[in-house]
């Protein structure tokens, strides 16, 4: 792969890291605000129980009252039978049309608490799949808050062992050169040493106090005087 290729190829993954990394934050928009419209919803169906509820409760009252009427009307049928036949069995019907009520009634009553029974298990489940929803968002925000944590964390440590790395090497050629410099001074110092001592040999030499070569008369004499 030829180098504009390769440098191309890294463009378009870069391109589509940036994507991706826009398209995950708007994914968690997304998801906070289908969050929000669930609760709103939830709201409403709150309210909607709420309503049914009220409907149950007029409904049972409706029941109650008619179990009261048809409780009214036979007591009257067997007042009346024993003076007025007539009268006994208007009230029979009474009853009996009290019955018809009560009896549609009842299944108005019992279609409102099924509904509130379906209702409230509906609201409970959706609250609950809402809930872990949040709780599932919140991890994912804060797991993301940790790693970009990290990742500036990491990219510091790594620049300063970077700098720390760049700096041991600088010290370590200063080093390097102060050691060679303390060697061209030691050996400065040697030379200077070497050429005191010889000029001082020299003058000792020419003061006839020390060294310098025999004459040749001086070694005759030397040698005779065995």
């Amino acid at each position: 792969m030829s180098v504009w290729k390769k440098l191309v190829t890294a463009v378009k993954g870069g391109a589509t890291e940036a994507a991706q990394a826009v398209a995950d934050s708007q994914a968690i928009r997304i998801l906070e605000q289908e969050i929000r419209e669930a609760k709103e919803e939830l709201r409403k169906s709150d309210h909607a129980r709420t309503q049914i509820l009220a409907k149950c409760k007029l409904s049972q009252q409706k029941v109650d009252s008619f179990s009261a009427s048809i409780a009214e009307y036979e007591a009257h049928a067997r007042k009346a039978v024993e003076t007025d036949r007539q009268l006994a069995l208007d009230c029979a019907q009474k009853v009996s049309d009290l019955k018809a009520e009560q009896e549609q009634e009842q299944q108005y009553l019992d279609q409102f608490k099924q509904s509130e029974k379906q209702l409230a298990q509906n609201i409970q489940q959706a609250k609950a799949n809402l809930r872990r929803l949040e709780q599932q968002v919140d991890m994912v925000k804060a797991t993301e808050s940790v790693q970009k944590a990290q990742v500036a964390v990491s990219s510091r440590h790594m620049g300063a062992n970077s700098k720390m790395k760049t700096a041991t090497e600088s010290l370590s050629r200063i080093q390097e050169k102060q050691k060679l410099r303390t060697a061209e001074l030691q050996a400065a110092e040697e030379l200077a040493a070497e050429e005191s001592t010889s000029d001082l040999e020299k003058r000792l030499s020419e003061a006839g106090i020390k060294g310098g070569k025999s004459s040749a008369d001086d070694e005759l004499s030397r040698i005779l005087g065995k």
